[in-house]
């Protein structure tokens, strides 16, 4: 028996659906569950079954040969079910659970992915989905003279991923104009350089470059203000570390003991039950002054 599969949002929809397009009951029919449709916290996982004729039914069993003919025969298929086709069968060869969608076709072309997992499909910063995506573009443009841009997303990914770096350019933006310097970013591809770009393009005070060659270009954020022209950039990771001991370095300064003040940046002392105190039973609650959102590699080297 050859089994095709076919998707819906429950199990019911999508054996509907195959019974419909295969024109036979559910009598004649061979049903496998592959996947029970169920919704998650962003979006949802379609439901998969396949559904083959049975032995006895030879006019069923013509219907699946051709419904597999009409798939090996993708000269009629547009450039996205194409690639949604590929899609699929990359997910089942890399043993992940997904469903794709064709949302648009275009000026480009946009897919979303659904997965039991979305780490899989997403992987470490978005450079498994990135791949994906890759594949996807080429596929797509097999055989076209001009490029179609295709965007492979998994559960809002690169929309919540961008909102991240918007948060994170205006962050940086504003600590280079204080600081009076210019700050380089860590390594980015070019999809989230551009997006820093076009997130500091209208900002005043500022302006940004990329440097470095690729995988390792990254931007700098240059201010108007910057003090020494032919000072190197500073790393945002590093400079957050040097904000710390500078705050704790000015509060010493004030009260007359190296490391401990109440300026911000600094360390200030409570005694065991919340109160100031100068002397026995202290512990140390630090004060944070600089931004929380960063885009790197987390705990490498054992670093925080």
């Amino acid at each position: 028996m050859k089994y095709t599969e076919f998707t819906g949002k429950t199990v019911d929809e999508a054996v509907e659906t195959g019974l419909k397009e295969l024109g036979i009951t559910k009598e004649q029919a061979d049903i496998r569950v592959l996947e029970e449709g169920k919704k998650k916290l962003f979006g949802s996982v379609k439901a998969r079954v396949e559904i083959a004729c049975l032995e006895e039914n030879c006019a069923c069993e013509s219907a699946c040969e051709e419904k597999e003919e009409q798939k090996v025969e993708s000269g009629n298929a547009t450039d996205g079910e194409r690639t949604v086709e590929f899609l699929d069968g990359l997910f089942k060869i890399l043993n992940i659970t997904a469903c794709t969608e064709l949302v648009s076709e275009g000026e480009k072309i946009q897919i979303n992915v659904t997965a039991n997992k979305s780490s899989d499909v997403i992987g470490k910063r978005g450079a498994t989905l990135d791949a994906i995506q890759t594949l996807a573009g080429a596929v797509a443009n097999t055989g076209r003279e001009k490029y179609k841009r295709v965007v492979v997303d998994c559960e809002n990914y690169r929309e919540n991923r961008e909102n991240t770096l918007n948060k994170l350019a205006e962050n940086l933006a504003q600590k280079a104009i204080r600081l009076g310097k210019k700050i380089k970013l860590e390594p980015m591809n070019p999809y989230e350089r551009r997006i820093i770009h076009s997130a500091l393009s209208a900002r005043e005070g500022i302006k940004t470059e990329s440097e470095g060659k690729e995988p390792n270009r990254y931007i700098v954020v240059i201010p108007d203000n910057l003090e020494d022209p032919t000072a190197d950039a500073i790393p945002a990771r590093t400079e957050r570390r040097n904000d710390r001991a500078r705050g704790g370095n000015r509060g010493g300064n004030r009260n007359g003991s190296r490391g401990f003040g109440n300026s911000r940046g600094g360390y200030k002392k409570f005694n065991r039950d919340g109160g100031n105190s100068n002397s026995g039973g202290t512990s140390l609650k630090k004060d944070n002054d600089f931004f929380g959102i960063f885009l790197g590699n987390s705990g490498n080297n054992g670093e925080e």
